[in-house]
């Protein structure tokens, strides 16, 4: 049966306040400039894995000329909501916010499968909006790791052929390492001059265990730069996650947990609210219109968002001292799409990478095409994660980079897989970096050859 000829809905179809809006659903006009910028239309060559193609969907489930069906579901699921499609539709179509309400129904009226919305509640639900439970499932890792486990797993093959999504999961798993514990290690490091400004350092629910080192070289680079920055220790995971899923309650909840750590009513606001992964960032920028309708929320929501800033921005926006350390290296810079697509943001990782000394910058052809991770994506929709990530590895190794930089934990963790299944003649440094690594270490070499 075609889209055309199913039956109509025979009761309201959106049952929550994420309805799609009528008027931004009108935007779209079918022009097609979003084809050659979508990964899945890309990859599938199917109408509706299209921006465009799952517009229409949503307009048709809207209006009842269709009825919400597995199929339909799972054009859906395959979107990656990368949001390369928003820059390069002309009518500025906001298809990640439309994407967002979609799931939301789906998620509200229970359109997935018992066993995903099972392990759901129990990881997304039951981990990660706690700190502790993230750190304890990171200390698990890390024996699992240093034990030797890991690494015989890895060789015998047994998980690969006994439980192929764990072995996926496990080929995706970062290297675990001390975490990061939020303003006790941000408080101890020591301003270079005058304090320019005071900011916020969203430290997330993933990267103080994955990447902490990160964090650490945020803390050192602003400081260094005179902006104070402080790591409230009662934070929580931003949400992005949920929002994207479907979980739009689950993620107003951690939305409201965060503002009134950054920001409790009683005390001066940062100057900026920093982060340094695209996905969160773009997530906690539209922290205003998620709480939009909370009475209670809404203002400090919007005024919240207003003061977040990814790192890059917030460097070149305030000015950064230019690094002397010399860095030999020849590095490719992979465009996050939340950092590119959702944030517009592509020239301050640029100016940071360029103002390091010795390094060298090869872009790659399509530097801002999706590399596959897309949160949970490559686990849930291994096999379209797979192809886009060979596709992305052809592109960077067509480079000769030593090194990929990138902006987003997710990206790092997928980038990295790639270099271990593609880099055959190990060409490539092992690990992905984020840019504000290299600059915290082209200072600290700066350091050490003026002492």
């Amino acid at each position: 049966m075609s889209i055309a000829e199913s039956p109509p809905q025979a009761e309201p179809l959106w049952l929550t306040e994420d309805r799609p809006d009528a008027g931004e659903l009108g935007l779209c006009v079918h022009c097609g400039f979003c084809l050659n910028a979508c990964p899945t239309y890309h990859d599938l060559g199917v109408e509706t894995d299209s921006p465009r193609g799952r517009i229409a969907l949503m307009r048709g489930l809207d209006d009842g000329r269709i009825a919400w069906s597995d199929r339909v579901q799972q054009h859906f699921d395959q979107c990656l909501q990368c949001r390369a499609c928003e820059t390069a539709c002309p009518s500025k179509v906001p298809y990640g916010r439309l994407m967002e309400a979609t799931r939301a129904e789906a998620f509200a009226q229970q359109k997935w499968p018992r066993r995903q919305r099972l392990i759901w509640r129990l990881v997304m639900r039951g981990i990660f909006p706690y700190p502790r439970r993230m750190r304890l499932a990171g200390f698990g890792l890390k024996l699992y790791q240093r034990s030797g486990v890991q690494s015989l797993v890895r060789r015998s093959g047994l998980l690969s052929r006994v439980a192929p999504k764990l072995a996926e999961i496990d080929a995706l798993s970062p290297s675990a390492d001390r975490p990061f514990y939020a303003n006790r290690e941000a408080a101890r490091e020591p301003l270079r001059g005058a304090v320019r400004s005071r900011a916020a350092l969203v430290t997330g629910c993933m990267m103080p265990l994955a990447y902490p080192e990160t964090h650490r070289a945020t803390v050192r680079v602003f400081a260094r730069n005179g902006v104070a920055v402080s790591a409230p220790d009662a934070q929580v995971c931003c949400g992005a996650l949920h929002a994207h899923g479907g979980d739009v309650e689950a993620a107003r909840e951690l939305a409201r947990r965060n503002i009134d750590a950054f920001t409790p009513e009683s005390e001066d606001l940062p100057d900026a609210i920093l982060i340094n992964a695209a996905g969160c960032g773009s997530h906690l920028k539209e922290y205003g219109h998620l709480l939009r309708n909370d009475s209670e929320y809404a203002q400090r929501a919007a005024a919240f968002a207003a003061r977040v800033r990814d790192v890059h921005e917030y460097l070149v926006e305030i000015g950064f001292a230019k690094p002397s350390g010399r860095i030999e290296r020849t590095v490719t810079y992979q465009d996050s799409c939340h950092l590119s697509h959702a944030q517009g943001i592509r020239k301050p990782p640029r100016d940071v990478l360029r103002s390091i000394p010795g390094l060298t910058l090869s872009e790659m052809r399509t530097p801002d095409r999706c590399c596959g991770s897309a949160g949970i994506y490559s686990v849930v929709q291994s096999d379209i994660s797979k192809r886009v990530l060979a596709e992305k590895m052809d592109d960077v190794l067509a480079t000769s980079a030593e090194q990929i930089c990138t902006a987003n934990p997710g990206c790092m963790l997928q980038l990295d897989a790639g270099i271990a299944k593609y880099d055959r003649q190990g060409r490539m440094m092992p690990r992905s970096t984020h840019a504000i690594e290299l600059l915290d270490e082209s200072y600290r070499l700066g350091d050490r050859d003026d002492a």
